[in-house]
């Protein structure tokens, strides 16, 4: 089962031949007002992936991350609990955490007045406090941030009143899969990180989701992964079908940069799964890759209207890595299509703003479903961007 068609949308130069869809115009990538509206309706508004939870290991770990305009401070309690905060100190509105990620042993300090909060966001302490009996330490605790917990990750969301969870994260691999149960059989939540890389691309974040989706580019650019995957020379990417994992090719034995064995395969993932690969779009900002021996996840932290920090994690079963094997070859294979492809979309963000993209281009067939993600954007945003 494919995608639905996209109905092609007529230009100023009149309208497309049936095979062609438009996509977004150029402003959409560079315009400066349309990031921030990008923002608070987007990333301020759905389920956002902040952490992993395994890098707070113990009590008393905090890690800061960038959401939308809010930056957020992720701890873990003396109890075992994960949860989130705006990073604001509530007297006169310091970020609290300074660092990208640290340990402290009971509490949190503001560094400028010393007010001080647990690790539940209750404020316990601060200069004086105990002439003030008025403050209610809960109300001028620190603002809570929704937190839940998927595929061993934190994902946070800043709306009032969260989305379902489960109608819009989870159910994008549902949607992709085709079976709810599919993604559980590789115990994402159990894996362990074997090897994390950060790529700083100057390049808007929607570039590389829509790069992502497609591999009408796959032939002319990742000559190692069709080597892996031959049917992505044909164009036509995973996420094109649903329920499709792409088939390793008929020499290869694991999915590595040269083809060779990589490890076993994941304790629960079916024989239906061995040897496919399965790439999922959780929108807006979390890519996952399914392949029979680890997983690969992608989580893009959009800074600017032209600069996306991309966050890219492998995961194995817990036994690899703390045997120590060797997992160069198969991070190199993903590193190098992550290169291949970041290198794309910074050659892509300067023409944004030509002339010659003002109306945007066009989509082949094998790209339509592109489309899907482009409506989804717009609906997002509004209106005033039909």
């Amino acid at each position: 089962m494919t995608t639905p068609p996209i109905s092609p949308t007529p230009t100023s130069a009149g309208p497309l031949s049936p095979s062609l869809v438009a996509t977004l115009p150029g402003r959409y990538y560079t315009d400066p007002s349309i990031f921030r509206q990008e923002q608070e309706k987007l990333f301020e508004s759905l389920w956002f992936c902040a952490v992993r939870s395994a890098d707070l290991d113990k009590p008393g770990s905090f890690r800061t991350v960038q959401v939308g305009r809010e930056n957020i401070v992720v701890t873990r309690t003396r109890t075992g609990e994960l949860r989130a905060f705006l990073n604001v100190c509530r007297h006169r509105g310091a970020r609290l955490c300074t660092e990208k990620a640290g340990e402290v042993r009971r509490s949190l300090q503001c560094p400028y007045h010393a007010w001080t909060y647990d690790l539940d966001g209750k404020l316990i302490a601060a200069p004086n406090l105990i002439k003030m009996p008025d403050v209610d330490r809960v109300a001028y605790g620190l603002i809570k941030v929704a937190l839940r917990e998927w595929l061993g990750y934190a994902w946070v969301c800043l709306a009032d009143e969260p989305p379902s969870f489960e109608d819009t994260v989870m159910h994008a691999a549902m949607e992709r899969l085709g079976d709810a149960a599919a993604i559980e059989h590789y115990g994402t939540e159990r894996l362990a990180l074997g090897k994390r890389v950060t790529y700083d691309v100057k390049a808007n974040w929607k570039l590389i989701v829509e790069n992502f989706m497609e591999c009408y580019h796959c032939a002319t650019i990742h000559p190692e992964l069709t080597e892996v995957l031959p049917e992505f020379a044909d164009g036509y990417a995973a996420q094109y079908y649903v329920g499709h994992g792409a088939e390793f090719g008929a020499g290869i034995k694991g999915f590595t940069v040269d083809g060779s064995a990589g490890f076993a395969r994941l304790p629960e993932v079916t024989a239906g799964q061995d040897r496919r690969y399965y790439a999922i779009t959780v929108k807006p900002t979390v890519f996952v890759n399914l392949v029979p021996d680890h997983v690969i996840l992608h989580r893009m932290f959009p800074l600017a209207e032209d600069r996306t920090v991309v966050e890219c994690d492998w995961l194995y079963a817990p036994e690899v890595v703390a045997s120590g094997a060797d997992v160069s070859k198969s991070v190199e294979l993903f590193h190098r299509v992550n290169v291949q492809d970041f290198e794309a979309c910074e050659r892509t963000q300067p023409a944004m703003s030509s002339r010659a993209y003002r109306e945007g281009g066009v989509l082949v067939p094998n790209e339509h479903h592109i489309g899907v993600f482009h409506e989804w954007l717009r609906a997002g945003l509004g209106r005033d961007h039909a």
